[in-house]
C-alpha cells in the first residue's frame, strides 16, 4: 500500500496489467491490480486451472471479468489465499458464486472464524473494510505443497504481515508468490504489531527465508513482477530496521494507508464523515490511543490527511478530501 501513496505508483482499478513472463511457470498469467485490489494469479494447465487471491470485493466484477477472459471459456477449479486480508479475498464470494465447483483453500489460522462468519476476528470490522461471506473447502498448509494446474508449488509460513500468511515457490522457475511478505519497494503494514504483539522479528525471519529459497522472479501481491536481487532485500531490511528503532512511525504509516484504502474505495468524503467514520473504526482506535493519545481525533486525522496530501496521495478541496 505504500505505493499507493507516491503519485502515480499506482494502476487504477480500470487498468489492469497482465503480465505472462516466458520465464515463469507455463500457463501463469499475473494480473497486476490497482491498490485497492490485491493481484491476481490465473494458472492454466492441460486438465485443471487455479487462481491464487481474488482482489476486494468493490472490484468483484472486474475479478469475474478479469478471470473469465484469462480463462477463455474453461471453468475455474481452485482458488487459494495467501491471506485473508480483504484485499486478497474480497472476490471470493463472487467468484464461488459463479464457478458452482470451485475448491477454496485458505491458510488455517483464520478458518474456524471463516466457517462460523466472524467479520470482527477476520479483522474486517476493526479496520472499516467489506469482505462478503465466503466459505472454504480446505487448507494450504504450511510445509506442505499445492497443486496450482499441472504446477507444484510449495508452502511456506511467512508471518509477519499477518501471522497466518503464506508464500507459494515454484522451484523448478524459482518463482516466488510473495502476496505482502515483501514488494520490490517495501513490505505490508505489520499489523500485529499495532495490536501490541511482537511481529517485527517475524517479518525478518521471513525475508531470511525468502533468501534462502532463493527466487529468481517475484510475484507480489501488490505492483509489477520484478526480478529478485539482493538489494531488494536488503532494502526491505533498512525498512524494518527503521520501524523497529521508531514503532511510532510504522504506526503513523499504517493509520495513513488504512485512511488511503478508504478513500480509494469511497474516492471522496466529506472531511467531517472521515473524522467520524476513523473514530468509529477500532483499528484506528487503537493506533490513537497508543501513538497519538495527547491528539484530539480529528486533529490527528487533519495531520494525516495533510501528510498524504503533500505526498500527492490525496487532494483537499473545501470540506472534502479526494482520493488522488
Amino acid at each position: 500500500m505504500e505505493g499507493a501513496m507516491r503519485r502515480g505508483a499506482a494502476k487504477p482499478a480500470a487498468a489492469p496489467t497482465v503480465v505472462s513472463e516466458p520465464a515463469l511457470p507455463p500457463g501463469l498469467q499475473v494480473i497486476e491490480r490497482g491498490w485497492l485490489s490485491s493481484n491476481i494469479v490465473l494458472c492454466l494447465g492441460a486438465q485443471s486451472s487455479a487462481l491464487v487471491d481474488s482482489g476486494y470485493c468493490a472490484h468483484a466484477e472486474q475479478t469475474l471479468a478479469l478471470v473469465k477472459a484469462g480463462l477463455q471459456g474453461r471453468t475455474l477449479d481452485r482458488l487459494v489465499n495467501t491471506h485473508l486480508h480483504s484485499d486478497h479475498c474480497g472476490g471470493n464470494a463472487a467468484l464461488q458464486g459463479r464457478y458452482a465447483a470451485l475448491q477454496t483453500l485458505i491458510p488455517p489460522g483464520l478458518a474456524p472464524h471463516v466457517a462460523h462468519w466472524d467479520p470482527v476476528a477476520l479483522g474486517y470490522v476493526p479496520t472499516g473494510q467489506r469482505c462478503p461471506r465466503f466459505t472454504h473447502d480446505g487448507l494450504v498448509l504450511p510445509g506442505t505443497e499445492v497443486e496450482l494446474a499441472d504446477t507444484t508449488w510449495q508452502v511456506h509460513a511467512a508471518p509477519g504481515h499477518d501471522p497466518d500468511s503464506v508464500i507459494l515457490f515454484e522451484p523448478r522457475s524459482r518463482t516466488l508468490i510473495s502476496a505482502d511478505a515483501l514488494w520490490e519497494n517495501g513490505f505490508g503494514v505489520v499489523f500485529p504489531e499495532l495490536d501490541e504483539r511482537d511481529a517485527f522479528d517475524e517479518v525478518g525471519a521471513t525475508f531470511d527465508l525468502i533468501e534462502r529459497l532463493g527466487p529468481r522472479w517475484v510475484v507480489p501481491g501488490h505492483g509489477a513482477v520484478f526480478r529478485y536481487r539482493a538489494e531488494v532485500l536488503a532494502r526491505a531490511r533498512e525498512r524494518l530496521r527503521a520501524f523497529v528503532q521508531r514503532p511510532d512511525r510504522h504506526a503513523n504509516h499504517a493509520a495513513k494507508v488504512l485512511l488511503k484504502f478508504k478513500l480509494l474505495e469511497c474516492r471522496q468524503m466529506l472531511f467531517v464523515d472521515c473524522i467520524e467514520w476513523a473514530a468509529g473504526t477500532e483499528q484506528f482506535q487503537r493506533i490513537h490511543r497508543r501513538f497519538a493519545p495527547v491528539a484530539d481525533i480529528g486533529e490527528w486525522i487533519g495531520r494525516l490527511t495533510l501528510e498524504l496530501e503533500r505526498s500527492g496521495a490525496v487532494r483537499r478541496s473545501g470540506d472534502s478530501i479526494f482520493d488522488a
